[in-house]
């Protein structure tokens, strides 16, 4: 009978090996006996690294790459890269219009001016290369990065992005006109805010918004509001010309709108020094009697869907009013602050600066251009009726009074010559 160890020893046999034989091999051992070669491409390799690159052996890739870094310097120059790469290899602009497009884009927000002067020369760069189909599908968010821009904290960022409305308003301004219900919004905060909820308004909506002076601009509150009523004028005019004008509608050039139904049109000839210092009334007409000029029904670009109904939200009389009624009250602080305060240096409201001149001349522009956003003719006759019930009387006190205007010349003084030549 076996005892317990003796068990044990004979469940787990140790085997012995002999002197000079080999390890049998276990049961579950793997065969390494094999032989490998690494395969070269040295063409395929060639070809990978061949692409475009710069004088800096940077690609598109790596350029784009960069405008991430947290360094400006580094920004800027990755734009310029981009520029110089561009130039050399036109195209790769529609190639990769997708993504420069949208990392340029995010550059007009930058805290750094150097790199939103870059961006904006480049972007000005990519705009005389892309036709507006191309950069259709892409303008949604160049708008939506102009919006941000345009109503920034930094003032700084607000005048690049005006630079930035430049570009798009000189290559794009029938994609531009499309995004008018945001961007007139915009105009608005640039120049004014706001008031309380506290501030009674009236039925044609003066006093919902209060013109607004910043002390931290390089150039002086009245020269900023020229500056943006420049761009509001040039993307008005983008507005009613992307409209066509319904059939027997002219463009009626002029401010027609503060003039009666009635009565005949006479040309009459003026001699204005006959009148310098006189106090009569001048009698004007709209055209001077000469037939207005038929709006052109030519389009460079056809109709499509989209662009049949971009405007549909300025089509009524009672949208442009609702837009109107807050914007002209601004308009006639403006001049009211800017003929004020020539008025008090030149003691005569028939002397102005250049400067005022210049707002005057805008301001008109943009009265006329507001009237022109309906194409229907019912729709643009309730308008000019509104116009006259509304600002008549204030057209009258703050422009026609005294009229007509001469330009205020100012004597600069000469410097003394210096004696040694």
């Amino acid at each position: 009978m076996k005892t317990k160890k003796q068990k044990r020893q004979g469940d787990f046999q140790k085997v012995q090996l002999k002197i000079g034989k080999k390890k049998p091999k276990a049961d579950n051992a793997t065969n390494v006996n094999f032989k490998s070669k690494a395969i070269h491409l040295p063409e395929q390799l060639k070809n990978a690294d061949s692409g475009p690159t710069t004088n800096r052996k940077l690609d598109i890739k790596d350029l784009l790459s960069k405008l991430h870094h947290i360094n400006s310097n580094i920004k800027q120059g990755a734009l310029v890269g981009l520029r110089e790469l561009l130039s050399a290899q036109p195209t790769l602009i529609e190639l990769h219009a997708s993504a420069v497009l949208s990392e340029v884009a995010a550059l007009f927000t930058d805290k750094d001016g150097s790199v939103r002067a870059a961006a904006v020369r480049l972007l000005r760069f990519i705009a005389q290369c892309i036709p507006a189909e191309r950069v259709a599908p892409f303008f949604p968010l160049l708008s939506a990065h102009l919006t941000c821009a345009m109503t920034h904290i930094s003032e700084a960022i607000q005048e690049d992005a005006l630079r930035v409305l430049d570009v798009l308003l000189e290559h794009y301004p029938g994609l531009l006109s499309q995004r008018h219900t945001v961007l007139l919004t915009n105009f608005l905060e640039l120049i004014s805010q706001k008031r309380k909820s506290g501030t009674g308004q009236d039925k044609s909506g003066k006093g919902g918004f209060a013109l607004t002076i910043s002390t931290n601009r390089k150039i002086t509150a009245q020269q900023w509001r020229l500056t943006v009523l420049l761009r509001l004028g040039s993307f008005l005019q983008a507005v009613v010309e992307e409209r066509p004008l319904e059939e027997g509608v002219t463009s009626r050039i002029g401010l027609g709108m503060w003039a009666g139904e009635k009565g005949s049109v006479k040309p009459v000839d003026v001699s204005w020094e006959d009148h310098v210092f006189g106090k009569g009334k001048i009698q004007m007409f709209e055209n001077s009697g000469a037939v207005p000029t038929p709006h052109s029904a030519y389009k460079l670009r056809p109709d499509s869907k989209a662009g049949a109904g971009m405007n549909k939200e300025l089509c009524s009389a009672e949208t442009v009013q609702g837009f109107a009624g807050t914007l002209v009250p601004l308009l006639l602080e403006i001049w009211v602050e800017a003929a004020g305060g020539d008025r008090v240096q030149t003691d005569s409201g028939h002397l102005l600066s250049a400067e005022a001149m210049a707002l005057m001349f805008q301001i008109l522009t943009i009265l006329q251009l507001l009237r022109r956003l309906t194409p229907q003719r019912d729709q643009q006759d309730i308008l000019d009726a509104w116009f006259r019930n509304s600002y008549l009387t204030d057209f009258k006190h703050h422009f026609m009074k005294n009229f007509p205007y001469g330009l205020l010349e100012v004597a600069r003084h000469k410097k003394k010559a210096d004696g040694k030549r």
